[in-house]
């Protein structure tokens, strides 16, 4: 694959990661997929109207993370833009997003966990989560670079999955 292509195929992948993290719970209305896509994307366009150019819409599922906007993108969570779009916007921001800042202690723990499940499912270079930072970063795994690497991960992360809902359900 591309290293051109990592970022997004990472970004795919972490979204499809925080899709698991809502409930479970039949939903009490027929409309609440179609709420929770329209507020992402109120809260996506916002914050495009709001100097984050780059900001990204949410999947169809209406899947919106921190982890999914940043990672592979050359957003920087840490600069003026963000910040005065993420104040501007603060009310339209979709639950299941979390802005930037540090996880729980129990969410980190799950985090190395996460790190952990994925090495012993192939990716033998796949780092610890630095907390404050995205669960995962394709930028700090070499082997996601090779041929086969971003598939390799993928599958990983397919088998790791729960562990990654527990690290980023929740944060706030």
């Amino acid at each position: 694959m591309k290293s051109s292509s990592r970022p997004l195929a990472a970004l795919a992948m972490v979204v499809l990661i925080g899709a698991g993290c809502g409930s479970n719970a039949p939903s009490e209305t027929g409309n609440e997929h179609a709420t929770n896509q329209d507020a992402a994307v109120k809260f996506a366009e916002c914050m495009r109207d709001n100097g984050v150019s780059q900001f990204p819409d949410p999947d169809a599922s209406g899947a919106l993370t921190i982890d999914g906007v940043l990672n592979g993108s050359s957003i920087d969570p840490n600069g003026a833009a963000w910040k005065r779009a993420s104040a501007a916007c603060k009310d339209l921001q979709p639950s299941g997003f979390t802005g930037p800042g540090k996880r729980s202690p129990k969410q980190q723990s799950a985090g190395l966990e996460f790190a952990q499940c994925i090495r012993e499912h192939g990716v033998k270079d796949f780092p610890d989560p630095l907390n404050g930072e995205p669960l995962v970063d394709t930028n700090r795994i070499p082997s996601a670079a090779t041929s086969d690497g971003m598939t390799i991960l993928n599958a990983a992360m397919q088998q790791c999955r729960d562990l990654g809902a527990k690290a980023i359900k929740g944060q706030r």
